[in-house]
């Protein structure tokens, strides 16, 4: 398989949140704006990435009985790692995300690669496929979160247009979530599809 297809198939053909319709409740609860959602893409990318790889180094010591146990084990590892650099050096967006953090040890995103592709292939390949899904959960709760937060407060990034006392407070809010996900999930697989 050609490395480059490896990425672009986890960006595109395989977007765990438009396509695959995974990891919903980080997707769902972190992206109040496109900070947030950036910094929840990021932090689970970087498990993802280092997840995949030590598995797919250690995938033939691993009797089958204890084999997704074992992927929980490594994956916590990281999160915890990823999670005390975050409250390290970036505790106002480890504050913002609060519990998702450590929920990232049972995104299905992240044990549904271990699974399916870092216990079957290469080091390389696993972090080349770590790469590309992790920039597709990116980049889709990026987006998400610009959108939610451009509606909802009339600013990216933080950054204002002094528009916020004519925007809808709703899309902030939990119904803007679903709202937000689901115009979004039916436009990228429109042109996706081309």
């Amino acid at each position: 398989m050609n490395k480059l297809s490896i990425i672009l198939k986890g960006i595109i053909k395989e977007n765990p949140t438009f396509v695959l319709v995974l990891g919903m409740c980080p997707t769902l609860g972190t992206t109040t704006s496109a900070e947030n959602g950036f910094g929840m893409g990021v932090a689970t990318m970087a498990v993802l990435i280092m997840s995949n790889f030590v598995i797919s180094l250690i995938k033939n010591l691993i009797p089958d009985k204890v084999r997704i146990p074992a992927f929980i084990v490594v994956i916590a590892s990281f999160v915890t790692i990823i999670q005390m650099l975050m409250e390290a050096y970036v505790p106002s967006l480890y504050a913002s995300l609060g519990v998702f953090i450590p929920l990232i040890v049972v995104n299905c995103i992240i044990l549904g690669r271990a699974e399916a592709f870092a216990s079957k292939n290469g080091p390389l390949d696993s972090i080349l496929d770590g790469v590309g899904i992790g920039l597709g959960f990116t980049l889709s709760l990026t987006v998400i979160g610009a959108v939610r937060e451009l509606l909802g407060s009339g600013s990216i990034f933080g950054f204002s247009f002094g528009i916020a006392d004519y925007m809808p407070l709703v899309f902030v809010l939990a119904p803007g979530a679903f709202l937000v996900l689901g115009y979004l999930m039916a436009l990228f697989n429109k042109f996706a599809k081309k």
